[in-house]
């Protein structure tokens, strides 16, 4: 059974299942839910805690088997936890978690944590659905930008502050969710302050602004997310800070070309008269690039796309050292250009004179 972390505390108050499995790429989210199920374990008399790093060719995985067949020394329950930081546990591991699965051990409570992003062949994987099948999976996502400020609300509300109502407060939050876009816990650290400095309450926006640091982090995946559902502003903003950061202009490209070959594959589908469902399927995209790509293809014909995808070939020249006439000579102003483009096409074609003056 697979949950999002913020239904892990109703789940748990309900009892304890004997395996617990989070995977996904928010550092945060991904703590805070092996926090929540160690707590509930301790509560729970599993004071015993064994930890295995399966991480190498050479990880012996007899040591967790045997781990958890052992009698305990020390106390009547235990916690086991299995991290595989690559997520990846290999042919050995693949086979010895199926095992584990099989004979899951009485009075231990596992908790197997894989901190990356699973891809498609991960997840139909045979040790990844023999660990599903044996318990609860936390499934934690990157959170979109457009849920940050109600997310920082909630937050805020834990620890008993709030910003003013209506459209000051409103604002406050968006200000506050573009300082931290990405890196949650940096916001988490910027949170504590605001505890630190300000009593319960409410919050002005003037003392927001003044306590929060500017601590965003971008990576091309906000890049596409901003380009992809016609957030004009944003896109230019995390363009502007991917370079600042040193990204490389050819990564930059290569991930907005990946989303417009999939987009074209899509259309394709789509024209030969599969249904939309089918069609997005047929783009081979997953998460989010999925959402975004089906939200997208309504509005761009074929012919749309090519015109797209020849601009991506010519961006991509440009941000290798070549000349075009007709196109900027530099990689960042070029990719601009094609980003501008991309997401004059895809938006509504309503929205299209309003989101661009915005």
């Amino acid at each position: 059974m697979q949950i999002k972390p913020d239904q892990l505390e109703t789940h748990l108050a309900r009892g304890l299942r004997p395996l617990y499995l989070i995977h996904g790429d928010e550092p945060l989210l991904a703590q805070e839910s092996a926090d929540a199920i160690r707590a509930a374990a301790r509560a729970a008399g599993h004071g015993e805690r064994e930890v295995f790093v399966a991480s190498g060719a050479h990880f012996d995985w007899s040591g967790v088997l045997g781990a958890a067949q052992a009698l305990s020394l020390f106390a009547d329950k235990r916690l086991i936890e299995i991290r595989i930081p690559s997520g990846k546990p290999g042919k050995e591991g693949s086979e010895a978690l199926q095992r584990y699965c099989e004979r899951l051990p009485e009075d231990v409570i596992t908790l197997v944590q894989l901190p990356a992003r699973l891809d498609y062949q991960q997840l139909k994987a045979a040790w990844f659905n023999a660990l599903d099948g044996a318990g609860l999976t936390i499934k934690v996502e990157t959170l979109e930008r457009k849920a940050l400020p109600a997310w920082l609300g909630q937050r805020l509300a834990r620890q008993g502050q709030r910003v003013r109502e209506g459209e000051e407060g409103q604002k406050t939050l968006a200000f506050f969710a573009d300082r931290i876009e990405g890196n949650l816990l940096a916001a988490h650290q910027e949170l504590q302050k605001l505890a630190l400095l300000h009593p319960p309450g409410e919050l002005a926006f003037e003392q927001v602004e003044a306590a929060v640091l500017n601590v965003a982090r971008f990576d091309t995946n906000k890049l596409s997310e901003a380009a992809w559902t016609g957030q004009v502003a944003r896109a230019l903003r995390v363009l502007d800070g991917l370079r600042h950061e040193g990204e490389t202009p050819v990564m930059v490209h290569w991930n907005l070309a990946e989303d417009l070959r999939a987009l074209a594959r899509a259309r394709a589908a789509l024209d030969e008269g599969k249904p939309l469902p089918l069609a997005v399927k047929e783009a081979r995209a997953w998460g989010l690039r999925e959402r975004l790509i089906e939200r997208a293809l309504p509005q761009v014909s074929g012919h749309q796309v090519a015109h797209l995808l020849d601009a991506a070939a010519v961006c991509d020249g440009i941000c290798k050292g070549l000349k075009h006439p007709e196109w900027p000579a530099g990689a960042w102003d070029a990719l601009k250009r094609l980003l501008l483009m991309v997401m004059q096409q895809v938006q509504p074609r309503g929205a299209q004179a309003l989101a661009l003056r915005g």
